[in-house]
């Protein structure tokens, strides 16, 4: 089973930029990648997919044009970028395998693994 590993969270005020880092055990990394969210009371929400071939990515529309997933295979990492953070971006964010037809958001779709996740809190 593979292993994620994430980093980069932190608390930042509104407006501020995060990095997310997620290690994986795999080599190479696998096919879909992605990052969900979570917090307490709140149903699970996936936020960006990226596809190892071309490079496709996804987002959801809450975080289109702020965040940015990107995948280095030489190092095994798959990473979120995070500028303009909001207060509702306040979360749990988890880095996970999946399986879907290019990897694309679908509803009540399953993440396969994850990782404990890094803690994101974004002040306003």
């Amino acid at each position: 089973q593979v292993q994620l590993a994430e980093s980069g969270g932190g608390s930042v005020q509104a407006g501020g930029s995060l990095r997310l880092s997620c290690e994986s055990s795999d080599t190479p990394l696998r096919d879909c990648m992605g990052w969900f969210r979570q917090v307490p009371g709140k149903e699970r929400e996936g936020v960006a997919h990226i596809y190892s071939r071309g490079g496709r990515t996804y987002y959801a529309d809450s975080v289109k044009g702020r965040f940015t997933i990107s995948r280095d295979s030489a190092n095994d990492t798959v990473y979120l970028q995070m500028n303009d953070l909001q207060p509702e971006d306040t979360g749990m964010y988890h880095c996970a395998t999946f399986l879907t037809p290019l990897c694309v958001f679908l509803p009540n779709m399953r993440y396969i693994n994850w990782g404990q996740g890094t803690q994101v809190t974004v002040l306003s």
